[in-house]
């Protein structure tokens, strides 16, 4: 393959049946599979995730380009088997699209975010190609905890399993960590699993009902953490101490000047 100074898709879609070529491969994409390739997506996913946060729009460029690539990957494995190819996945995703969005492709009517969510999901049941035996069917497991944990609370809320609002999750919530205060007194460490898993999944349900990401919520609150603990680290050392040989009033102090900037 010739180089170029500009790649289109078909290029991609080349280099990587040129890689999987049984002849004249790469050796370690010729041992790959779905399951050994899987991880791989699953933090390409992540690094755009990060790509945005850092906001650097050449860095998402790069993470595109590479979550792209896992499409493709898998696309290719796919082909080899005779199970379908990339115009196979391009031309599914297109035609979902167009017909989960009337309201942009037929002219029919959505005035708000929920009227799509609810035509997405009209159409979407329509098309009965999963049909579901229970309300919860279809969320996948592979998906981090605490997103899960939302997408099954949604999907319950959908058939009428939902609070009034969302004062009642705080309230439930103190139950609950009561229960954990309990667990705890007794010295029961299978409890107090059962009983921090119980307080985390309230949590999820109600930043679902106050229409936030569980997830996102997290991923930035671990950024945060990490700035600022960076910051105390440069500010220790700027004492001439190292972050161990720091007390913990010390790390206190700087972790305060630290929100102060912020």
């Amino acid at each position: 393959m010739k180089k170029k100074s500009n790649y289109g898709l078909i290029d991609l879609v080349k280099v990587m049946k040129a890689l999987r070529d049984p002849d004249n491969g790469c050796p370690w994409d010729l041992e790959q599979t779905f399951e050994t390739i899987l991880p791989y997506t699953i933090e390409e996913a992540y690094e755009v995730a990060d790509a945005i946060d850092s906001g650097c729009m050449d860095n998402l460029k790069e993470e595109l380009g590479d979550l792209l690539f896992q499409s493709i990957y898998h696309a290719q494995m796919a082909c080899e088997k005779g199970l379908f190819n990339i115009d196979d996945v391009i031309n599914d995703v297109t035609n979902k699209m167009i017909t989960r969005h009337p309201h942009v492709f037929e002219g029919v009517k959505a005035d708000s975010a929920n009227d799509v969510d609810k035509i997405w999901e009209a159409r979407k049941s329509k098309e009965g190609k999963h049909p579901n035996k229970s309300a919860l069917d279809g969320v996948t497991k592979a998906l981090p905890s605490l997103l899960r944990a939302q997408k099954l609370q949604k999907n319950a809320a959908k058939v009428g399993f939902e609070w009034d609002n969302a004062t009642h999750v705080l309230d439930k919530l103190e139950e609950e960590i009561q229960e954990m205060r309990e667990a705890i007194a007794n010295n029961d460490l299978e409890n107090q699993e059962e009983e921090l898993g119980d307080i985390i999944f309230l949590l999820a349900n109600y930043a679902r009902m106050l229409g936030i990401n569980s997830e996102e919520a997290v991923r930035k609150c671990n950024t945060k953490f990490e700035r600022r603990f960076r910051g105390v680290e440069q500010d220790i050392k700027s004492q001439g101490l190292e972050i161990y040989n720091a007390t913990l009033e010390q790390m206190e102090d700087s972790w305060n000047k630290q929100k102060e900037k912020e």
